[in-house]
């Protein structure tokens, strides 16, 4: 298995199945995330947008929910990076 399938093999266990929304709402995060917002902000826009995706967080999964975004956020500049190359 080449780098690339098999980076997104893991990635694809990571995040998991996501429906269209779900996806959108984790967009919106990752957008207001690397505008500068901390994740509670970036959370709260999101929540607005997409209602029906909305998170509920708390001080006992803050941490775990922003390692997720983070992470989100690196996933979606990578695969920007290989878009490019296949162009």
């Amino acid at each position: 298995m080449d780098i690339l399938n098999h980076y997104i093999s893991r990635a694809d266990e990571i995040i998991g199945e996501r429906t269209a929304e779900e996806q959108k709402y984790d967009h919106e995060v990752v957008r207001w995330v690397r505008r500068g917002k901390s994740i509670s902000k970036a959370i709260s826009k999101a929540n607005q947008k997409y209602p029906t995706e909305a998170l509920q967080v708390n001080n006992d999964n803050l941490a775990d929910v922003q390692v997720h975004y983070e992470y989100l956020a690196e996933h979606e500049a990578i695969m920007e990076k290989f878009d490019v190359l296949k162009k």
